[in-house]
C-alpha cells in the first residue's frame, strides 16, 4: 500500500508537466499562426485608445489581409 501512495504523486507530477508542456506548445503554435492576433489587437486598442471603437473580428481580418496584399514583404506565399 505504501508503494501505491508513493507512485501516485509522482505520476500526477509527471502528468502536470506533460499538460504544462502541451499548453506551452499550443500557445506557441496558435501565436505563430496568428490565431491570437485579434485578441492582441483588441487589448492594444483598449489600452492605447480607450475611447475609439474596436473593429469587429471580421473587419480586423479583412484589413489585415488587405494590408498584406498591399505590402507583401518577405513571406512565402
Amino acid at each position: 500500500m505504501t508503494v501505491e501512495l508513493q507512485a501516485r504523486p509522482a505520476s500526477v507530477a509527471v502528468w502536470r508537466r506533460v499538460w504544462g508542456a502541451a499548453a506551452r506548445v499550443r500557445w506557441f503554435v496558435t501565436t505563430l499562426m496568428g490565431d491570437r492576433a485579434y485578441d492582441t489587437y483588441v487589448a492594444h486598442c483598449r489600452a492605447q485608445h480607450p475611447d475609439a471603437p474596436v473593429p469587429t473580428e471580421r473587419q480586423f481580418w479583412r484589413d489585415r489581409m488587405a494590408d498584406q496584399d498591399r505590402n507583401p514583404g518577405a513571406r512565402c506565399c
